[in-house]
């Protein structure tokens, strides 16, 4: 089973989970910039974070034979912050970086008219950009959130054909699939979608233009719920077929409308900088 991961933040997790998710049948993963939970105070920070996500981290992930790329963006949560709302001045210059493949992760979280505005600007600059969107659905009010989503999609440059919308679940997935957008499900130990609702959800409204995603960052998560999925689907009846295009080839095509998407792991020097992912000594 080759998994790609479209949305998994794994500059929150260890190299034991790069370790586990190889062996599991990950070959490529998408990390999205998102909220780091300690509020940020200033664009800076979020320049040395765009850094890592081109720099440390694509390095780390091939240290165990998985290919990286990001997507970057001002997130929805910090997008309220005054402090923040300066980096969208900073964006232009990294979404021209070849590991980028969307602009992302942007939308809603508290559905206030300062995410309006950078959920608008920021579709702005994905179509600027020839890029594809990544967006994130509040957590509350969830159907509400998505219609709110999608009027911004249909008045922005952007088609929805480029446009993933993430974090669906059953009361959004028929809104969604019917507006022509790509779908995101995150699938978490105890909160937003599991293997066995998820597994229902394709049942129903079949595999065409889904993606499955652990969005495993710093909270409790699991990076292997994409391979716990696709067993799933085998063990209740699906093909391989369906699980590869799921688990594979819908991620390769929707973040390939990038024309920036490259599979392949380099070799990398065995230091990022002067460092490496190794401690100590002989």
């Amino acid at each position: 089973m080759r998994i790609f991961d479209p949305h998994i933040h794994m500059t929150s997790r260890t190299t034991d989970d790069y370790e586990a998710m190889y062996a599991a049948g990950v070959r490529a993963v998408v990390e999205p910039s998102f909220w780091l939970g300690q509020p940020r105070t200033s664009p800076a920070t979020f320049v040395d974070y765009f850094d890592s996500l081109l720099g440390w981290e694509p390095f780390r992930a091939a240290q165990y034979g998985i290919a990286h790329h990001c997507t970057i963006a001002l997130n929805p949560k910090e997008a309220n912050d005054p402090r923040c709302r300066p980096v969208l001045d900073e964006l232009p210059r990294y979404l021209v970086k070849d590991q980028v493949v969307a602009v992302g992760e942007i939308g809603y979280d508290s559905m206030t008219p300062a995410e309006d505005s950078a959920f608008a600007a920021q579709l702005q600059l994905a179509a600027d950009h020839g890029l594809p969107a990544l967006v994130h659905t509040p957590h509350r009010d969830k159907l509400a959130g998505l219609r709110r989503t999608l009027d911004v999609v249909r008045e922005s440059a952007l088609p929805p054909e480029r446009v993933l919308v993430d974090h669906l679940n059953e009361t959004t997935v028929k809104e969604a699939k019917d507006s022509g957008c790509w779908l995101g499900f995150s699938v978490y130990p105890d909160t937003k979608m599991d293997e066995e609702r998820m597994v229902a959800l394709l049942r129903a409204h079949g595999p065409e233009r889904v993606l499955v995603n652990s969005a495993a960052d710093w909270g409790r998560s699991d990076p292997l719920k994409t391979r716990k999925v696709g067993d799933l689907m085998l063990a209740q009846g699906f093909s391989e077929d369906d699980v590869d295009r799921v688990l594979w080839r819908n991620p390769v095509d929707f973040y390939g409308l990038s024309g920036r998407l490259t599979l392949d792991v380099a070799a990398t020097d065995a230091t990022h900088e002067g460092n490496s992912v190794l401690r100590g000594g002989e």
